[in-house]
């Protein structure tokens, strides 16, 4: 097995060791150390946690966002193999491609009109 491709990776994820190793020790070596009550809360947002987190309640539509926003982006993800080998796959790729967006778009297109997308509405 020949190495000689890999070395500047080896290279490069020993650097990046050392650098992570040593930001971590500077930061605690030379970082503040004068912890209060106040410093230890819980802090989300710019506003100081009320209460139990179980207690706490989400709207429905932010757990419909962040789902639709994971499969859009994964299935953006899908859309770089395809560049990178479009010319190997010709117009059979191209077109079966079409018809993934297509969907996709059409996918897009109910959330929208359903008004999942739409924060404006309580």
């Amino acid at each position: 097995m020949d190495v000689d491709p890999y070395i500047g990776v080896v290279v490069l994820a020993v650097l990046t060791a050392g650098f992570l190793v040593t930001m971590l020790v500077l930061s605690t070596v030379l970082g503040p150390k004068n912890a209060n009550k106040t410093k230890q809360l819980p802090f989300e947002c710019g506003s100081v946690s009320v209460g139990n987190v179980r207690d706490q309640r989400f709207n429905v539509r932010f757990y419909l966002v962040a789902m639709s926003f994971i499969l859009f982006d994964i299935e953006v993800i899908f859309l770089y193999p395809w560049v990178v080998n479009l010319e190997f796959l010709g117009w059979n790729g191209f077109w079966a491609m079409m018809v993934f967006i297509v969907v996709v778009s059409l996918g897009l297109v109910y959330e929208w009109r359903k008004g999942i997308l739409d924060w404006n509405e309580s």
